[in-house]
């Protein structure tokens, strides 16, 4: 969930992504989560992280001829961990304080610090982690997910074709549905499992790469000047009633089974429009530079926007009062985060390994 993007090189539109990702799980925590679909948000976060990082290590492969794992760890080190943790420290001292009520346990912490936080919620529950910092959980998926997704990559892409690895990538999307059917109509697992277990979810981050080795907007050339406009906005409509379609049938089964793969499905040519039709009035607005801006700051405001609607809360008890209030504290926290940490851990990180 992060913007893994270098200096040098731009996708337009990702980082207005980023922001209504962020927006849609702060609105929902926020107290509108029965018309807000939150956890779409995260759905959004995994599809782009995985498309981001596959289209870097795909520059690389091309760069190269090879992907360095040492620099690809180190880069999410650097920009994962610093505002990871600091907020996790930051809210533990909140909590041991006094300031703010917990019921926090050791080994639940230990989870969060070692990104072991969607199996322990799943085994049991979400309320002995440091308060307000249960949505690590998303983090964990993605973690478990890159500790293997590099190797993977390489050993695809030294063997097929890119349209090749793509068909894998989908063959895996297929086989996660598979079992996420298997484990609610045969092991009658429970909603928590299907929604935050890496096993039953990184088919979400997987879409997102299938996008990044096929037809990438960005980088296949023989699909960047090709313009069907009518075309694409049927693919536009038909992409929005499917998301829809999603969101209206609420059916248990249905929205912990295929739910995931047909918002996976939908997100393909989404992405693909937003990035190579930014100029489209139904996506400008994603580049406007304070859309643009939060998308920045979303990683920080994800990890924090809990405990500033628990200090707005404490101040104001109307709802919408409540919500601004909150996403101010959110937004001041995370541009703080930004500007202190975040960047000049950029700059260290280019000096120390000459990027």
């Amino acid at each position: 969930m992060r913007n893994t993007q270098r200096n040098d090189f731009y996708i337009p539109s990702l980082d207005g992504i980023r922001a209504v990702a962020a927006m849609l799980v702060f609105v929902a925590h926020a107290g509108w989560h029965y018309i807000v679909p939150g956890g779409f948000g995260v759905t959004i976060f995994f599809f782009l992280s995985g498309y981001l990082i596959t289209t870097l290590l795909r520059r690389e492969w091309e760069r190269t001829g090879t992907i360095s794992f040492r620099n690809f760890y180190l880069r999410r080190a650097y920009r994962i961990f610093p505002p990871l943790y600091i907020v996790l420290v930051l809210f533990f001292l909140l909590a041991v304080s006094g300031v703010v009520p917990h019921q926090m346990r050791p080994e639940a912490v230990l989870s969060q610090i070692f990104f072991w936080t969607n199996y322990y919620s799943i085994e049991h529950g979400g309320g002995y982690f440091v308060p307000t910092t249960g949505v690590y959980w998303s983090l964990a998926i993605e973690e478990h997910f890159y500790f293997v997704f590099p190797l993977l990559f390489l050993g695809a892409t030294r063997r097929w074709n890119y349209h090749d690895v793509a068909r894998l990538f989908l063959f895996l999307c297929i086989a996660v549905l598979v079992w996420r059917i298997w484990l609610v109509f045969a092991q009658e697992v429970s909603w928590r499992y299907t929604y935050s277990a890496t096993d039953a979810r990184f088919d979400s981050l997987l879409f997102g790469c299938i996008l990044g080795v096929w037809r990438n907007p960005v980088s296949d050339p023989e699909w960047k000047n090709r313009a069907n406009n009518k075309l694409a906005y049927l693919i536009l409509s038909g992409a929005l009633v499917l998301l829809l379609t999603t969101f209206i049938f609420r059916d248990d089964r249905f929205r912990e089974t295929v739910r995931y793969t047909l918002q996976g499905i939908a997100l393909l040519p989404l992405f693909w429009l937003a990035i190579r039709h930014p100029d489209w009035l139904v996506f400008r607005w994603l580049n406007w530079r304070p859309v643009r801006y939060l998308g920045v700051v979303s990683f920080t405001f994800y990890l924090c926007h809990g405990m500033a609607l628990e200090f707005a809360d404490r101040l104001i008890k109307e709802q919408v009062p409540r919500a601004l209030l909150g996403f101010v504290f959110a937004l001041l926290f995370s541009s703080l985060m930004y500007y202190l940490v975040e960047k000049p851990i950029v700059k260290l990180r280019k000096r120390l390994h000459k990027e």
